[in-house]
């Protein structure tokens, strides 16, 4: 038996690498969100700040991840599964990246709630954080396990964030109707609300990045139906 290239290792190696890298990426963007989050809920502001001083973290990924994912290219010219699997990993550490954006900015406007008096009304974006969180945890099972499947249930489900999402702003402004005294924190939940919609969306992306690699089929923008018609 024939030894293998050492070249083709390194490729190799570097392809486990990235994959690796993006994992280790969405553990941490995904902690740091829930940190952001339950920091609210259980009104615990050194979870938010966790979720702030973390986020860096996530950075120094995205940036290694691009370094090593131009690398590969540059080194290898990758064809095939090969190269769609380097370019949809560097498509999926921005997505994250930004995904942990905005765990730091629902952090830093949970900081801004708690500082006020505890009010029910928090409550309300539970089931929406849960979604969210849920399909992100859904996006990198499909992306890491190759599940196509998997990676197309998330377009209906982020339909029903969508819908869940409208229905917590429009309780929030009318509560801002009524309760003006305490209009700032609904402000703030409300932008906490949007960041939340902004996850979905960013969880659907990695969703079309594993489909992309496994599949190559391009379903960004038209969705499952891309699939059918094939």
């Amino acid at each position: 038996m024939s030894e293998i290239p050492h070249t083709l290792h390194e490729f190799e190696e570097g392809l486990a690498n990235t994959k690796k890298s993006i994992l280790l990426m969405a553990s941490t963007a995904s902690v740091n969100l829930k940190n952001a989050v339950i920091g609210l809920l259980e009104r615990d502001s050194n979870l938010c700040n966790q979720a702030i001083a973390d986020d860096d973290i996530v950075n120094t990924f995205e940036r290694q991840i691009d370094e090593d994912g131009m690398e590969i290219l540059m080194r290898f010219n990758p064809v095939a599964t090969d190269l769609r699997s380097v370019i949809g990993s560097m498509k999926i550490s921005t997505n994250l990246e930004r995904i942990s954006d905005l765990a730091e900015h629902i952090a830093r406007r949970a900081r801004k709630i708690l500082k006020k008096p505890n009010q029910s009304e928090t409550r309300l974006i539970e089931p929406l954080f849960q979604k969210a969180a849920d399909l992100l945890d859904d996006a990198i099972q499909a992306y890491s396990e190759g599940d196509v499947e998997l990676a197309l249930t998330l377009f209906k489900r982020d339909e029903e964030l969508d819908a869940l999402h409208g229905k917590i702003l429009k309780k929030l402004t009318r509560l801002m109707e009524q309760d003006t005294e305490n209009l700032r924190t609904y402000l703030n939940l409300i932008f906490i609300v949007r960041c939340l919609e902004r996850v979905g969306d960013h969880s659907v992306n990695i969703g079309e990045e594993a489909v992309y690699i496994h599949r190559a089929a391009d379903i960004r923008h038209v969705g499952p139906s891309a699939l059918e018609e094939e």
